[in-house]
């Protein structure tokens, strides 16, 4: 291992690129907003939506400010929550990590420059958009540049049974998704959870830490993959009353779930989102139960749909991982998720 140089602490690189006054009133008012969701004193549908990862600056904030104009017209039934996704898990290790490893995907990894990008791209979100956004916590240590602007976090499958998730995840004031494994075991996303939710002592960034545990954590469901590769979704009416009574049996607190409609559940044939948050809309309606633990559904979506090659002469707003939903079809999708929910 060759460590190549120090990292500014998160306190200095907050210095640096600091909240305002007003971006500061904007995440406090989302937070409150969200945080009703899932303590069940908002019956508003919560929609995390937006890249697979955010490879370009100029690309996400067209798209978030778009997002921002639908949001003025289904705020009464919708909180939009705009994916800025700025690492990217890969489970050969191999191939594009998000904009923290790499500001721009043409140039070698730097990951000074990038933990910079990111912060300024969330912050541009907040002052350009008034929206705050979702990331994924794939590095425990490193959600300390970005603690003051997320407004929700995600850990992902390949990082749910990871001790330093759960625990970083029990010291978060925000909402936090725990998602299936990709085994789709259950039980283990629901260990998670009740990690999350307890008070935990331990070591974080050189420092004795303790937390008080985060009664926001929830699950994630995004489908899994058996022994023989197939995957297997787990959205259906069935999947989501089995979760219903795993919750009921530990007694966790504020019980909820997102469910992700593509990975997985959706095979990565990104059309297929459009059909099943319509069928994860009907067993909410069907079941007051559901209606009461589902809070949203998690969408890949990005200007241009499908996704491309990173190498090579690339199309502005498509995605460089996994495919996304076209702007035309989410325009559709959440205007139909307003008349739903």
């Amino acid at each position: 291992m060759t460590l190549n140089r120090q990292l500014p602490l998160p306190a200095d690189l907050k210095a640096q690129y600091p909240l305002s006054p007003a971006v500061q009133a904007i995440k406090a008012r989302r937070d409150q907003e969200i945080r009703a969701v899932f303590q069940g004193e908002s019956d508003k549908f919560l929609v995390i939506i937006g890249p697979c990862s955010a490879d370009n600056e100029t690309a996400v904030l067209e798209y978030v400010h778009r997002l921002a104009e639908i949001n003025e017209a289904v705020k009464d039934r919708l909180v939009l929550i705009p994916r800025v996704y700025t690492n990217k898990p890969r489970t050969t290790g191999q191939g594009y990590k998000g904009m923290l490893h790499q500001p721009s995907p043409d140039k070698a990894p730097d990951l000074l420059e990038g933990i910079i990008a990111i912060r300024r791209m969330h912050i541009r979100v907040m002052e350009e958009c008034g929206l705050t956004a979702a990331d994924e916590m794939l590095y425990p240590e490193n959600r300390s540049y970005l603690d003051d602007v997320l407004c929700y976090e995600a850990v992902g499958a390949r990082s749910v049974e990871n001790q330093q998730h759960r625990l970083t995840a029990s010291g978060m004031d925000i909402p936090v998704g725990m998602k299936n494994p990709t085994s789709g075991d259950l039980a283990v996303m629901l260990n998670s959870i009740q990690a999350a939710q307890s008070s935990h002592n331990f070591l974080y960034r050189g420092w004795d830490a303790t937390t008080a545990g985060n009664p926001l954590a929830h699950a994630i469901l995004r489908g899994g993959v058996d022994k023989y590769g197939t995957c297997v979704p787990n959205y259906h009416y069935e999947d989501l009353i089995r979760l219903h009574d795993l919750y009921c049996a530990r007694e966790l607190a504020n019980p909820a779930v997102i469910v992700d409609v593509n990975h997985s559940n959706s095979n990565k044939q990104y059309k297929e989102q459009v059909r099943i948050v319509s069928e994860v809309l009907h067993s909410r309606s069907h079941n007051p139960a559901l209606k009461r633990l589902i809070k949203g559904v998690m969408v890949e979506s990005y200007l241009e749909e499908g996704c491309q090659a990173i190498d090579g002469e690339r199309v502005y707003g498509k995605s460089i991982t996994d495919p996304c939903l076209g702007w035309a079809d989410t325009r559709h999708l959440i205007f139909s998720m307003a008349e739903k929910a």
